[in-house]
């Protein structure tokens, strides 16, 4: 029986493409499925194949009080910066798509700019502010750098959740006799609560490992990325590795609630 070309095509198309979509995935996953095996390495070397299991540098990593308090304070500041950005960026959002001003085009384009910019840029920005206003360098400075960069991603997101939403909505409550108030909790809130969820996890990852901004406006206080930077000089070592994993672990979960979170928006 004569095989059919153009299947033969199609099959050896679908093969190359399956191929490079490996490839692909190979390269950006296999170096984090390295870095888990490693911290479970009996050895303190990184030679491959690791010697043996163990638990000892996660044990090691409970009584690492410098690490205990990296961690909280890079909690504190993810917290902190997520709830700023969404205090400022969800009210932008809704202003963006309400209202007719003059240069809104301009103030879409400008939020938008923190992000777009390396971290050095917006860093060094901020610590010129900090210090112009005499404001110590602190964690609380950190915050403030972190939302400044992050209020472009709820914007975004959020904004693009009220484009989908469609007026008639808020005519209805009006006519209905419900105030703005009542019409934005009892209607519109409810149709972006995702959009504002999803928007404030990516914020909140996003601020967890954020380098540039941090190293120029903390001060005495390290987070967890500047701790493990500092780390990293003395060399690779199997408690970094536990700590990576413990991040890839959280941020494998804040991620799924995100998806879970765009999927049911998409599904409303």
């Amino acid at each position: 029986m004569t095989a059919n070309p153009y299947q033969a095509s199609r099959y050896a198309a679908d093969a190359a493409f399956m191929t490079f979509i490996a490839a692909v995935m190979a390269f950006l996953y296999v170096p984090i499925w390295v870095l888990i095996a490693f911290s479970f390495n009996s050895s303190r070397s990184l030679s491959w194949p690791p010697t043996g299991f163990t638990l000892d540098w996660y044990a090691k990593l409970a009584t690492n009080d410098g690490l205990h308090a990296a961690i909280r304070n890079s909690f504190y500041v993810a917290t902190g910066a997520t709830i700023l950005t969404l205090l400022i960026g969800v009210p932008a959002a809704l202003a963006i798509h309400k209202f007719d001003f003059p240069g809104k085009t301009l103030f879409r384009r400008l939020i938008l700019l923190p992000i777009t910019l390396p971290g050095i840029v917006t860093g060094i920005s901020m610590l010129n502010v900090s210090k112009l206003i005499n404001v110590p360098l602190s964690l609380e400075t950190v915050i403030a750098g972190h939302a400044t960069a992050l209020i472009g991603v709820v914007v975004t997101q959020v904004y693009a959740r009220l484009q989908r939403l469609p007026g008639s909505l808020d005519e209805a409550a009006l006519d209905l006799g419900a105030g703005p108030w009542r019409s934005f909790f009892d209607i519109t809130l409810p149709n972006i609560r995702s959009a504002i969820i999803s928007a404030g996890l990516l914020s909140f990852v996003l601020s967890f490992d954020e380098i540039p901004v941090t190293y120029f406006l903390t001060g005495r206080d390290n987070t967890l990325p500047m701790y493990i930077y500092s780390t990293l000089r003395r060399g690779i070592t199997p408690e970094i590795n536990a700590v990576g994993t413990i991040i890839v672990l959280i941020s494998f979960v804040l991620i799924c609630i995100s998806v879970m979170g765009t999927k049911e928006r998409d599904q409303k």
